[in-house]
């Protein structure tokens, strides 16, 4: 079954788009985190919702969150992807499937690529996933509104200080 939220995420082991080995949550780094599973660069569906990520890159990075994406290909063809789309984030490779087979996440439609299933988890630095987005069919995919509420939340939750009121500087 996949990941639900409410559960905690797998603590992948992967290479990153440049082979090095990384974990899930070493990436993650005790920030709030929008991890993304996606086919390929060869979908047309996952090209326009990079779009959105693109949109989201600047705003991540000064929010202290991370983006991470995870798909089947391996690291030269995500080198090329991330490169090619001007993506600063952590590309996770799992050519060999290996998380593919424990997440279950498994897109079964496409005997060609045997790719993941499109999906968004919004992550808490824990790894306890927030929300989860159904990418199978276009609109099923977060926007950026969505995601900017998500993380917002679990940016409360995780920084209690956060929302605290600002003191008056009245005498």
């Amino acid at each position: 079954m996949p990941p639900e939220p409410g559960s905690t995420f797998t603590d992948l082991a992967l290479p990153d788009h440049n082979g090095r080995p990384r974990t899930l949550s070493g990436l993650v780094e005790g920030d709030p985190a929008v991890l993304h599973t996606f086919r390929g660069p060869w979908c047309p569906k996952e090209q326009r919702f990079f779009d959105r990520l693109l949109a989201l890159q600047d705003e991540m990075e000064v929010a202290y969150s991370r983006m991470i994406s995870l798909s089947v290909d391996p690291p030269e063809v995500t080198s090329a992807l991330r490169a090619a789309l001007g993506a600063r984030w952590t590309f996770l490779c799992d050519p060999e499937r290996v998380a593919l087979e424990r997440l279950d996440l498994r897109e079964t439609t496409d005997t060609t690529h045997d790719p993941y299933v499109p999906a968004v988890f919004v992550l808490a630095p824990d790894l306890t996933i927030h929300a989860r987005y159904d990418g199978y069919w276009y609109w099923g995919r977060p926007t950026v509104d969505e995601l900017v509420r998500d993380l917002r939340a679990v940016t409360r939750e995780i920084r209690a200080d956060w929302a605290a009121p600002v003191p008056s500087r009245e005498a």
